[in-house]
């Protein structure tokens, strides 16, 4: 029997075949978006549910398949939920108490407001576009060299989000911001987007057939996922074996970049640079002289050289202030060729730059700023990917599954969406509303959907009928990701620092860990021990180093676009929460504020501790469990233990 890994590779060597799906022209996302009638209700719990255009598809949908809405969620668990959901972190106990006891008919809009226009807001929904560009701060790969200057792109995406940026604007300025206006920095920050994948070093010249193809190929796949959520890299060595991509449409997009070039700008004077290069020029001519040395030394004469090695390389001065961007470079355009099963080393027919043929008619001509005009291409409001496939991700992040399973595929192979529909009109609304995420925001979380409780009294009909919970006869219960955890642990003890923005923070770890890194005196931990209780998205994105918190809790790995974190549950994650650095480290901080705070009463203490940790007070059962613990046990590990309960660790 063929073992499943051989067929796939035998089907990729296989000359290319036709579509599996005959109607892959015509497939739904491929075609324009149809602006459907919002759904009418003439009883009254139908008009009095349905607060929103989205409740009216929704609650159509649950008619026609028997189910109904769950009651909506207590105020303590919206306020919390809410808070997450748009800023990442916990509601202090004095808010929940506050928004509890608000009973003017306008509370939760205002709620809702206060968080939308919170700097916070940008530093949650930042990290859930870093994400999905593949943001990371270090070459990967062997050397996995740092990219001094990558963080200032973290900081942009940030500001766009909390400037509430119009969509257009905030895709043109990443794929075309130098080609918009080449003497603004901020725009060449931006363009930082194509510098953000992983780039081999270690295989001799970068610009070389190899290497320059391997640039060019990530930067047209992330493009592809990113933006139009098609897995466009399977066309890079046949057509597309399912969407209607050949691999001409591949080349055509992959030609729009033949002239970008990576660019560290530097940000210093010429005197300044000067100075350094010449500081670093000596200390590295004496440490050639040094490893000559060490080459033909033994015993206790190389243990001396290479200490002294390492000494110099200490004495190496830090990178100057940089940009790291891309640019135009005409002179260097790499010819764009159909590469055979996609070999630089087999090329057939040149191309020019064009868009798909399935998506637009061929002949449209190209400015001649190339990124500029793929950009416009795809930001156009009639695209009918892209605001499709952005609204999609909005969904995601508010409900934990997009209304299209698949966010980085809306192709053929990709899932069905489960409101057409909704997904359309969602699509239009955002058009509509300027294509400022914050309006779109609002129309998902003041409805009726969004507010439902995590669960329903129907809970044994609604298995039975949608066992997924795809139409939403329930709010789904999501556990917190690694930044959320780590995030609300510090917001407990008492140490988040809310610093906003600047050099990436690089906090104390294992030993072993920075051994393995190929040069290990690229982590130089952070001295001033106040950044390291800063927000996890501060925090150094390196590829070959990723924090083991970070790790077991689902963090992406970097190395590509991650459109959906998996939700993994596991005995390491356990580990680490009673074992882990950072929780006992957190867990001895939470103990001293609620002895500070709440005195040497241990029920005043487990009171605060629950509302700070879980966002209410303790049950009965509850306070005479954790009095009894206290009896036998000390403080910090009652605090421990409130970091590891459910309701801390998952939203309803």
């Amino acid at each position: 029997m063929i073992r499943r890994t051989s067929l796939l590779l035998l089907l990729c060597l296989l000359p290319s075949a036709a579509h599996a799906d005959e109607g892959a022209k015509t497939h739904w996302s491929f075609r324009q978006r149809t602006h459907p009638a919002i759904p009418k209700f003439t009883d009254d719990a139908g008009q009095k549910w349905a607060r929103t255009s989205i409740d009216a598809f929704v609650l159509d949908r649950l008619r026609k398949n028997g189910l109904r809405p769950a009651p909506e969620a207590d105020r303590a668990a919206l306020i919390r939920r809410l808070s997450f959901d748009l800023t990442g972190l916990p509601p202090s106990p004095k808010e929940i108490a506050d928004f509890v006891q608000d009973h003017a008919g306008d509370a939760y809009e205002r709620l809702v407001e206060r968080l939308l226009a919170s700097p916070r807001y940008g530093e949650r929904w930042g990290q859930h576009w870093l994400d999905v560009v593949r943001f990371a701060e270090s070459d990967g790969f062997e050397y996995d060299a740092l990219r001094p200057g990558a963080w200032r792109y973290r900081d942009y995406v940030i500001q766009s989000f909390n400037q509430d940026k119009p969509f257009d604007r905030f895709v043109l300025e990443q794929l075309a911001g130098d080609e918009i206006d080449a003497q603004s920095q901020d725009m060449r920050i931006a363009t930082g987007f194509w510098r953000l994948g992983p780039v081999r070093r270690n295989a001799g010249n970068p610009e070389a057939a190899f290497s320059r193809n391997e640039v060019l190929t990530e930067m047209t796949d992330a493009c592809g996922m990113v933006f139009l959520g098609l897995t466009v890299g399977c066309a890079r060595c046949h057509d597309h074996r399912f969407d209607d991509f050949s691999q001409v449409d591949y080349y055509r997009l992959q030609a729009f970049l033949a002239a970008t070039h990576e660019h560290n700008q530097i940000l210093a004077d010429a005197a300044t640079q000067a100075g350094w290069q010449k500081r670093t020029d000596k200390l590295k001519q004496e440490m050639k002289q040094i490893q000559k040395e060490l080459a033909r030394s033994t015993g206790e004469v190389r243990t001396g050289l290479a200490r002294k090695l390492k000494e110099f390389e200490a004495q190496l001065p830090d990178p100057l202030p940089s940009l790291c961007t891309v640019r135009e470079d005409t002179a260097r355009k790499t010819p764009i060729h159909v590469l055979k099963r996609g070999s630089e080393e087999r090329k057939g027919k040149l191309v020019e730059a064009g868009f798909p043929t399935a998506l637009i008619e061929q002949g449209k001509a190209i400015e001649q700023k190339p990124r500029l005009a793929l950009a416009r291409w795809i930001v156009d409001p009639d695209h009918p990917l892209t605001m499709r496939v952005f609204v999609n991700r909005v969904w995601h992040y508010h409900f934990g599954r997009g209304l299209v399973e698949t966010p980085n595929d809306f192709g053929v192979n990709g899932a069905k969406p489960s409101h057409p529909e909704l997904l359309d009109h969602l699509a239009d609304e955002f058009v509509r509303g300027g294509l400022r995420l914050k309006p779109l925001h609002r129309l998902i979380v003041l409805s009726s959907t969004y507010r439902q409780a995590s669960r329903s009294p129907d809970m044994m009909m609604g298995r039975e009928k949608d066992p997924g919970n795809r139409l939403l006869w329930q709010f789904p219960r999501r556990r917190l990701s690694a930044e959320e955890i780590r995030d609300a642990m510090l917001a407990a003890s008492g140490r988040l620092n809310l610093k906003a923005g600047g050099e990436s923070v690089m906090v104390p770890v294992e030993n072993d860990l920075v051994a393995l890194l190929y040069e290990p005196k690229q982590w130089k931990v952070t001295p001033d021990v106040r950044e390291h209780d800063r927000r996890s998205i501060y925090l150094i994105a390196k590829r070959n180093l990723r924090l083991t918190f970070g790790q077991v809790f689902d963090q992406p790995d970097l190395q590509t676009t991650c459109a959906r974190r998996e939700t993994s549950t596991h005995a390491l994650q356990a580990l680490e929460l009673l074992n882990g650095a950072t929780a006992n480290t957190l867990a001895t901080t939470f103990a001293e504020r609620l002895e500070k705070e709440a005195g040497a009463d241990h029920a005043r203490q487990i009171d605060l501790a629950f509302r700070l940790t879980l966002g209410r007070g303790p049950s009965a059962a509850e306070r005479e469990l954790s009095l009894r613990f206290l009896r036998e046990q000390p403080l910090r590990e009652f605090a421990l233990a409130m970091f590891n309960l459910n309701g801390f660790l998952y939203l309803d």
